[in-house]
């Protein structure tokens, strides 16, 4: 029986969850901003003790590629690789916003009929965010990019838009007297989220270098202005 554990650190929800054979068994989160440093060991330890499991009994620890928080994914790599290399296990990294695309397309249970794209968000800072386009088999559409949230920023998508993550909150005044747009604003970043695509890459054995990996941190991060990488 494979255990995964899976670690989402993009945010400022620190959260970690447990699967066995892809399903989820156990999720401990917190929504304490910046906490990732003093929780995320914690967080494990208390999964794994109520779950009954050793740490030598993971059998791979998959984490939330990015983007996001440069603390918080450099934090969440740090735990990560530490395990695998402790262990001698696989790494797996999963894009957060792929996820919780595929997650919203779950919960809306959106057929293969429907024009539907998912624009999951996580919050940058003011009005921008890290977004990109997914279709509900969480197939990209477009790539990630940092923007600025503005009342013609969807103009070239013509069909429903469901938008979600702890950005969303940008859009609600914006457009949500627009019936094209469905606003899921709670829908957050979550390793539960992470579970399905770190299992499928498992059973392909897609597997990141564990001594070069390095999340996508999508900015710099630099005391003062920020500078994005080649991404307009």
């Amino acid at each position: 029986m494979t255990n995964l554990l899976c670690i989402e650190s993009s945010t400022s929800i620190c959260s970690v969850a447990l699967a066995n054979e892809g399903q989820l068994m156990g999720l401990e989160e917190t929504e304490d901003k910046n906490a990732h440093s003093a929780r995320l060991t914690v967080l494990i330890e208390k999964l794994l003790k109520d779950n009954n499991l050793k740490m030598s009994q993971l059998d791979a620890v998959a984490m939330s590629r990015g983007p996001g928080s440069y603390t918080g994914l450099r934090i969440g790599a740090s735990v990560a690789k530490g395990l695998c290399y402790g262990l001698n296990i696989p790494l797996i990294a999963v894009s957060t916003l792929q996820a919780m695309a595929l997650q919203a397309a779950r919960i809306l249970q959106i057929s293969p009929q429907e024009d539907v794209v998912f624009i999951p968000m996580i919050d940058a800072r003011r009005m921008e965010v890290y977004s990109a386009v997914y279709n509900f088999r969480g197939e990209e559409l477009r790539e990630v990019r940092a923007e600025i949230i503005t009342a013609d920023l969807f103009e070239d998508i013509h069909s429903r838009i469901v938008i979600c993550g702890d950005g969303a909150a940008k859009c609600r005044q914006l457009f949500e007297n627009d019936l094209r747009f469905i606003i899921m604003e709670r829908l957050l970043a979550s390793a539960a989220w992470l579970v399905p695509l770190a299992w499928e890459n498992f059973v392909k054995g897609k597997f990141e270098n564990t001594a070069y990996f390095e999340p996508y941190y999508l900015k710099d991060f630099i005391a003062g202005i920020p500078h994005i990488k080649g991404l307009k």
